[in-house]
């Protein structure tokens, strides 16, 4: 089994206040579990306005697997939001 983990910072530059972040955010993550067979959640950044921090995991049966869809979620967040950073792990259990 392999697991896929991402953390991805995006901006949200055009938020003015936590009700319009909390906005943006709650669509990208259930546009993402929507989508794809992953879990999302807001993992950083928190008290901050203008940026949001996401943490994405999912299981497969190969690394290929795990890489790709991994590699779909970032695609989607991209074409919506404006991502700052990228942090990728693949753990083999």
């Amino acid at each position: 089994m392999y697991v896929g983990m991402m953390k991805i910072a995006v901006s949200v530059s055009h938020a003015q206040s936590l009700k319009e972040k909390r906005k943006v955010v709650r669509s990208l993550k259930d546009r993402v579990k929507a989508r794809f067979n992953v879990s999302i959640a807001e993992v950083g950044a928190l008290d901050l306005w203008q940026r949001a921090e996401f943490g994405v995991a999912v299981a497969a049966s190969d690394a290929a697997n795990a890489d790709s869809q991994l590699s779909a979620v970032l695609n989607l967040i991209s074409s919506s939001a404006d991502v700052i950073e990228v942090s990728t792990e693949l753990v083999c259990r």
